[in-house]
C-alpha cells in the first residue's frame, strides 16, 4: 500500500449513502487485502441500501462484483500470494466445516458470509475477503469486464451449464439486462442458437450485435401501465410450454429449452 488510507462509499441508514475515509490496517487471519480495480453495480445491492436482509448492520459497504489485487495476506493464508489478481462476488467463502460443507453443499454453507451484505464490499479503495471465496481473474480481462462476471456471469453461465440444452440446441433468454446480455453470450459460445424475449424494440441491436437467432417482442407498457398491443405481426411468446412450443415454430426448431435471466 502507498496510502495510509483509503476512501469508501458506505450506507449509513436506509437509502443513504456516505463518502468515508478509513484507515488501512492488516487483513485478518483467513482473509486477504485487496486494492479494489473495478467493482460492478448489481440489482442485489439493495439489499444493503434498503436493509432487506436479516439483522444488517450499518454502517456497511455494498458492492459484490469485486476484481482487484491482493496486497497483503493474514495469518493462514497459504493458497494465495500478493499481487494476484482475483475476483470476491456475492457468496463470500464457505468454512468447509458445517455441516452443508461436510456435505459438499458448499453455496448452502451455514455460516458463509454475503459480500457487501454482511461484510463492507467493492464501493470502496480496498476491501478485505475470506481466502476461500477468492477467484483467480486473468490479467487479459479488463477489471470493468471481468468484475460483472463472478455475479451475473456465474448465474447465467451456471443456468446455461445446469440446463438439458447443449451445442446446437435453441435457447430462449427472456431479457437483455445485467444477466441476459452475457447469457446471450455464454449460450452462443457454447454453439447453441439463442433466441430473445423481449418488451420492446430498443435493445433489438444490442441482441443483434451479441449474436442471436430471433427476437420475439412480448405485449408492451403504455403510459398509464397498462399492456399495449405488440407493434409487431410475430407471434408473442411467453415463458411457458406454450410459449416455448410458438418459438420452435416461429424459429423453425423441433424444441426450446428456456431459462429465464
Amino acid at each position: 500500500m502507498t496510502t495510509e488510507t483509503y476512501r469508501a462509499v458506505q450506507v449509513t441508514a436506509l437509502g443513504q449513502f456516505e463518502p468515508v475515509e478509513r484507515n488501512v490496517t492488516p487483513p485478518p487471519p483467513g482473509e486477504v487485502r485487496i486494492r479494489v480495480e473495478a467493482c460492478g453495480v448489481c440489482h442485489s445491492d439493495v439489499i444493503t441500501v434498503l436493509g432487506l436482509f436479516p439483522h444488517i448492520t450499518y454502517p456497511r459497504v455494498p458492492g459484490h462484483e469485486v476484481v482487484g489485487k491482493i496486497d497483503a495476506l493474514g495469518d493462514g493464508v497459504s493458497a494465495w500470494s500478493i499481487g494476484e489478481r482475483v475476483g470476491v462476488g456475492f457468496l463470500g467463502g464457505p468454512d468447509f466445516d458445517c455441516v452443508s460443507c461436510r456435505r459438499g453443499d458448499f453455496v448452502n454453507c451455514l455460516h458463509q458470509e454475503v459480500t457487501g451484505v454482511t461484510t463492507d464490499g467493492g464501493y470502496s479503495e480496498v476491501m478485505f475477503a475470506s481466502a476461500s471465496g477468492l477467484v483467480a481473474i486473468p490479467d487479459e480481462l479488463a477489471p470493468q469486464d471481468a468484475a460483472p462476471l463472478v455475479c451475473a456471469g456465474v448465474t447465467t453461465y451456471n443456468a446455461l451449464r445446469n440446463s438439458p440444452a447443449r451445442s446446437g440446441d435453441l435457447v430462449a433468454i427472456q431479457g437483455i439486462g445485467g444477466l441476459g446480455h452475457l447469457g446471450i453470450q455464454f449460450a452462443r459460445a457454447m454453439g447453441m442458437r439463442v433466441a430473445v424475449i423481449e418488451r420492446g424494440g430498443d435493445k433489438k441491436e444490442l441482441a443483434l450485435r451479441l449474436g442471436h437467432a430471433g427476437v420475439q417482442r412480448t405485449a408492451e407498457r403504455s403510459s398509464d401501465g397498462r399492456s399495449a398491443a405488440p407493434r409487431t405481426r410475430r407471434r408473442s411468446v411467453c415463458p411457458n410450454d406454450t410459449g416455448r412450443g410458438a418459438l420452435s415454430h416461429a424459429l423453425g426448431h423441433g424444441s426450446v429449452a428456456h431459462k429465464s435471466c
